[in-house]
């Protein structure tokens, strides 16, 4: 297995990230396989989206309606506030994706890119750990 981790700057704000071409470029040359993908952090996430279409947004949009950072009713209080919400994040963005590699490439459709999901602000550095197994 070969493994490495990537550092991902996401800042001060909200962020949906497109880390698709990190993941390309690691795995290129690396044959048949798996890919394992860990966000190792409580309070990020990865998924499979389409980008550049306003759906980062949407996304956003979406968590932060489900989990509102305004919220003072988290009993995980420490941080900026609501950012307990942050926390319960990876019940719904999981913070693992695993995909197939098929000559060094990851499968994925046409519209799909690999995005790092963290809606927390009191942490601009995020730490992603790859895995390829390959295919004997």
């Amino acid at each position: 297995m070969d493994s490495t981790t990537f550092l991902i700057t996401t800042g001060d704000q909200f962020a949906v990230i497109d880390i698709t071409a990190e993941v390309v470029g690691w795995l290129r040359g690396r044959g048949d396989g798996l890919c394992n993908l860990l966000a190792l952090h409580a309070t990020a996430g990865l998924g499979l989206m389409e980008t550049g279409s306003g759906s980062e947004a949407d996304v956003q949009t979406v968590l932060r309606r489900l989990l509102p950072s305004t919220d003072d009713t988290y009993r995980h209080r420490h941080g900026s506030p609501g950012h307990g919400g942050d926390h319960v994040l990876p019940l719904f963005v999981s913070p693992s994706l695993t995909l197939p590699v098929v000559a060094g490439a990851p499968v994925l459709g046409t519209w799909q890119s690999i995005v790092l999901v963290d809606p927390n602000t009191d942490n601009p550095d995020r730490h992603i750990h790859a895995s390829f197994v390959a295919d004997r």
